[in-house]
């Protein structure tokens, strides 16, 4: 089972940027898809962005297109995400998943798709 720990959730002004960092023990490409989720207080976990490590493809959830940015560093065994023009409905914990055994595109938002779960990082955009 895959070992994924996310860092970087911090406190955000509206409109600030920061980037998210997911180490993946063992490195992504033993996986097909790494994907971020995310859970605000109260609210159901969403898919927000999928990098398929086969192909190189993305994919987004549309309230953060052109905002955010998936991407990976094969050297270091990790997946990023770039969150600019940050919002305060992006406020939720941010966590990586990874799918190891089957994975289908066109539900890359479907956390039962994902076997291994990191613990999660906050990221609180609010002035």
């Amino acid at each position: 089972q895959a070992q994924l720990v996310e860092s970087g959730g911090d406190l955000v002004q509206p409109g600030g940027s920061r980037r998210l960092s997911c180490a993946v023990a063992g490195g992504t490409w033993n996986y097909y898809a790494i994907t971020w989720f995310r859970q605000a207080p109260g609210q159901e976990r969403e898919g927000v962005s999928c990098l398929s490590t086969t192909d190189g493809m993305t994919y987004y959830k549309d309230s953060v297109k052109g905002r955010f940015t998936i991407s990976r560093d094969n050297a270091k065994n990790t997946v990023y995400l770039q969150m600019n023009s940050l919002k305060p409905e992006d406020t939720a914990v941010y966590y990586c998943a990874a799918a190891k055994y089957q994975w289908f595109k066109s539900n890359w938002y479907a956390g039962y798709q994902y076997d291994s779960w990191g613990h999660g990082t906050p990221v609180i955009v609010s002035s």
